[in-house]
């Protein structure tokens, strides 16, 4: 049972990252405030993706922390490293399209901004 309470946790924190950025992506790109091709946009505004897409690895990683049956810390780098692999399939796949630092700084800033997440959690000392 504490298998499946840690599985779901880092499930969970997953699910609020991509429903986070996707929702966000899906909002910008209505809106025509994000650009299509994604290389058109200015790197202004492509870092402010990055910021937006690091935060919402933080509120996954506390969700995760959150509801880990012990351990959130450790649950919450589980997260950082599922999304490491994740971050570097994508920059692989998406390698054609510029710019190239995009991707590469979703993979290194990810394990921060989980770690961040899950600290600001394991300091709570009350549970959800």
């Amino acid at each position: 049972m504490k298998t499946l309470k840690s599985i779901g946790a880092v499930l969970a924190g997953l699910a609020a990252v991509f429903v986070l950025s996707g929702a966000t992506d899906a909002l910008l790109e209505g809106t025509g405030i994000m650009k299509q091709p994604f290389a058109d946009n200015g790197t202004g505004f492509i870092l402010l993706v990055v910021l937006y897409r690091q935060l919402y690895v933080a509120i996954g990683a506390y969700i995760t922390a959150a509801l880990a049956p012990d351990k959130p810390m450790k649950h919450a780098m589980i997260l950082a490293g599922v999304g490491f692999v994740l971050g570097i399939v994508g920059a692989i796949v998406m390698w054609h399209i510029p710019p190239h630092w995009y991707p590469v700084s979703l993979v290194v800033l990810g394990w921060p901004s989980a770690w961040i997440g899950g600290w600001l959690r394991s300091r709570k000392k009350v549970a959800l």
